[in-house]
């Protein structure tokens, strides 16, 4: 028997739930429809599943009852255009879709998530603020690993492409890094956007030189401006 991904479909809107998972029953998903709240956060403390799909309502419980079981499962939120709402689903790694609910699209953001899980950190992440130029845009990296880092972009510079190069003067080199995820900065930062990547396809006298750097960072907060 071919491998169905488990999608549970948490919302109120029974109409919408039922719409929804026959959507992605006919694309080879197996939803599982859940409209009362308590049952949603029961199930999910519990099932196997392989992404989350929740009402705006819904998503805060939902997610804090998941994270502890499924730290890295994806995540899609749906409500009506509402630029708090989908900065908190952002802020916790989910993807928003605004109402009304188009197929394509929908389907279309499970199968990437489903298809793209942002992957398990194998190493310390140490914090930083060391200026770079990620893609063209002056950029900030906030925390660094062996495999890769964080990068804080502005709104203003657009989504940088899936492999993308990060200019750090510090170290005299550029980085090819290869876009994880992507998610709401912090309230305090009004025009920003974290991204998630890892090294990909570098030279070895470029990951060296990385290496070294991320081991002479300390675990306390660093101010690095390259100069």
């Amino acid at each position: 028997m071919s491998f169905r991904p488990r999608i549970v479909v948490g919302t109120p809107h029974s109409a919408e739930s039922k719409t929804v998972t026959e959507w992605l029953f006919a694309e080879g998903f197996e939803p599982v429809r859940l409209t009362d709240a308590a049952r949603l956060t029961e199930e999910l403390s519990q099932a196997r599943l392989d992404l989350l799909a929740v009402d705006a309502s819904f998503a805060p419980a939902a997610i804090e009852a998941v994270r502890p079981h499924h730290p890295q499962l994806p995540i899609v939120v749906f409500g009506d255009a509402d630029r708090a709402a989908e900065a908190r689903a952002r802020a916790c790694g989910a993807v928003y879709l605004t109402r009304p609910l188009a197929r394509d699209l929908l389907v279309c953001t499970v199968s990437l998530a489903i298809s793209e899980p942002r992957p398990l950190r194998r190493s310390e992440r140490k914090p930083t603020r060391l200026l770079v130029v990620a893609h063209g845009v002056p950029s900030q990296i906030i925390d660094v690993s062996k495999e890769g880092l964080r990068l804080e972009l502005p709104k203003r510079g657009g989504v940088p492409p899936p492999i993308f190069d990060v200019q750090v003067p510090m170290l005299g080199m550029a980085l090819n890094v290869r876009r994880l995820w992507s998610a709401a900065a912090p309230a305090l930062v009004r025009d920003g956007v974290w991204y998630g990547g890892e090294l990909s396809n570098n030279s070895r006298r470029v990951e060296l030189a990385w290496f070294t750097l991320v081991d002479e960072l300390s675990t306390k907060r660093t101010s690095l401006d390259g100069r």
